[in-house]
């Protein structure tokens, strides 16, 4: 069924968004990794941040697609010949699954690009929950969250060409602070969901965390790329095995408050990842990890590290304390800074 999308939205823009996330476990999402390690019930953890991608679908001239982002140069290509080579590749390939055409897609980042909070996944999230709701005017069922993250990670998967994780795409759906399983079933589930802090404690629970930007992005392909490689040759196979129970560890104190062994589990996935790649934290990450680490509080880097962002978590005053340190640290570098926050319990609207 064609539909005239640019019709629809000369009639009424479309507006999405959906929040970034912070992480723990990351990895551990990538099928490489859950069928051989299924018998360990591997795990991911990760919270959304109102740090939120926002999407606004306009109407545009016919038979082209453009797309404007802060932090990169706007882009249109005719509707039938988007790159998906492309630094906006994701996007455009987005574009062309729901057969857009006449169409501006105007992206808006509440983070800082490329820091790894997720921000690529949660606007392709945003973006097919936009066309969603476009094509629900036609007459079209709007997709379900699940079904949303579901083809938000394989249209990333097949524009990366190389195996990709769905935390993500679940983060900026479904909100909230989960732990995601990852069942290794081939005809089964594809992820399993467990609510670690139920709404009433995410305001008790917001003070005890602390995010940084490093002031500069990340490059997350090499460090994953690496993991694989290892994992596949052999290696460090205990390290996965380990960060498994420390993730589930983590999920198991937060959720009963226990911040001490929490930060105790975060640290020791910190360790094991930098034993398999001293890159996770470039100058300005170790410094801040470093200062994290004296006073008694848990630190890891978002994503797969390599810059991006940096986050802690400790006991409230603690962390007053070390936010007044890291901003210090962070005046050295430019763009760095510390990035308010407050967790996200809707996930994408």
């Amino acid at each position: 069924m064609e539909v005239n999308l640019r019709q629809i939205l000369e009639a009424e823009p479309i507006e999405t968004s959906a929040p970034c996330r912070l992480d723990m476990g990351g990895t551990l999402d990538l099928s490489t990794f859950f069928f051989p390690l299924r018998h360990l019930s591997p795990c991911t953890f990760n919270i959304a941040l109102d740090l939120r991608t926002r999407i606004r679908l306009r109407p545009h001239r016919e038979g082209w697609v453009k797309v404007s982002s802060r932090g990169f140069e706007s882009a249109e290509f005719p509707a039938d010949a988007m790159p998906f080579r492309h630094p906006m590749g994701l996007i455009f390939a987005t574009a062309a699954y729901f057969r857009a055409s006449g169409v501006h897609i105007e992206i808006n980042s509440s983070s800082p690009p490329r820091s790894a909070l997720g921000g690529s996944s949660a606007a392709v999230v945003a973006l097919i929950t936009a066309f969603s709701r476009a094509l629900e005017k036609a007459g079209i069922p709007i997709l379900t969250r699940h079904k949303v993250a579901l083809l938000a990670h394989a249209l990333e998967q097949s524009v990366a060409g190389l195996p990709c994780g769905m935390q993500d795409q679940l983060a900026a759906t479904f909100g909230g602070a989960h732990l995601w399983y990852w069942p290794g079933e081939a005809y089964g589930s594809v992820y399993r969901k467990k609510k670690i802090l139920k709404k009433s404690d995410i305001k008790r629970m917001q003070r005890h965390f602390l995010l940084a930007y490093c002031g500069a992005p990340h490059d997350s392909a090499d460090v994953n790329s690496t993991w694989v490689r290892q994992f596949m040759a052999g290696n460090f196979r205990c390290h996965w095995e380990e960060i498994i129970r420390l993730t589930q560890q983590f999920a198991f104190c937060l959720a009963e408050g226990e911040i001490e062994g929490a930060c105790c589990a975060l640290n020791a996935e910190t360790r094991l990842r930098q034993e398999m790649t001293p890159e996770v934290l470039d100058d300005m990450g170790t410094v801040l990890a470093s200062a994290a680490m004296q006073h008694g509080c848990g630190v890891r880097f978002t994503g797969a590290g390599g810059g991006g962002c940096i986050w802690a978590l400790g006991e409230a005053h603690t962390l007053e304390q070390l936010a007044r340190i890291w901003a210090d640290l962070l005046s050295a570098r430019p763009a760095a800074s510390l990035l308010p926050f407050a967790i996200d319990s809707q996930g994408v609207l």
